[in-house]
């Protein structure tokens, strides 16, 4: 007899998706900038950032009723998928364009315009992966650093505090990878500074959702958060 899926892995495969996904479509729309007003500020973002705040909710999700093992292995999951990505990306880009694109009357995508939108972003791969590698595995070990010293108490503090410093060493790690020698050190600097105040305050902003998540897993699934005395051991 087949095996069957109860809601705790059914829960677990969406998550994991979801996750995924962003990850993925985040690394390939990051290299196009956009701007914005800030505090009255004109500030510089990547677009990339659109579907960042949703890995934030998915991580903590992951951590809190799956443990940092399950975390850390959907960290590894997203990983791959995303060099599965470029890989196509830079076969695709490799594969030479039909004919009847280079004609005038042609309105379709040219391989100008192709190789514009995903050949400039192989560097912002490259920079993403790093910083999100550094950034996931910071935010798990600290994540249930807090819920270990809190005893299971604060969900706030710990999905709040484990995105703030995740964030400021995955904004640095970025920054750096994608814009140095591309930059002067100044326009870096208000990339950086704007991206992280902008995760700074959608971190804040989420704390609502993540409580409501939380609350929607246990009561519609009645799947209970990871004990973080076996965390522990773990």
């Amino acid at each position: 007899m087949a095996p069957t899926l109860d809601a705790k892995y059914k829960l677990f495969v969406v998550l994991a998706g979801v996750f995924t996904t962003c990850l993925v479509v985040g690394d390939i729309i990051g290299g196009k900038l956009i701007q914005t007003a800030l505090f009255g500020q004109t500030i510089t973002l990547t677009v990339g950032m659109i579907p960042f705040p949703v890995t934030f909710l998915l991580t903590d999700l992951l951590n809190e009723f799956y443990g940092k093992r399950a975390a850390r292995f959907v960290t590894w999951v997203g990983f791959a998928m995303a060099l599965l990505a470029y890989a196509f990306i830079y076969i695709a880009l490799s594969v030479p364009i039909a004919e009847m694109t280079k004609s005038a009357s042609w309105d379709g995508v040219t391989a100008g315009g192709f190789d514009n939108v995903f050949n400039g972003s192989k560097r912002m791969i490259l920079a993403s992966l790093t910083a999100y590698l550094i950034g996931q595995f910071t935010d798990i070990g600290v994540f249930h650093l807090l819920r270990r010293l809190t005893r299971g108490r604060f969900l706030w503090l710990r999905a709040t505090g484990s995105t703030l410093v995740s964030q400021a060493i995955d904004t640095l790690t970025i920054s750096t990878v994608a814009w140095y020698g591309l930059m002067d050190a100044g326009t870096i600097f208000n990339i950086m500074l704007s991206s992280y105040t902008l995760k700074f305050l959608i971190a804040l902003g989420l704390t609502p959702v993540i409580y409501a998540g939380h609350a929607l897993v246990q009561n519609l699934i009645g799947l209970e958060p990871v004990p973080h005395e076996a965390e522990i051991a773990r």
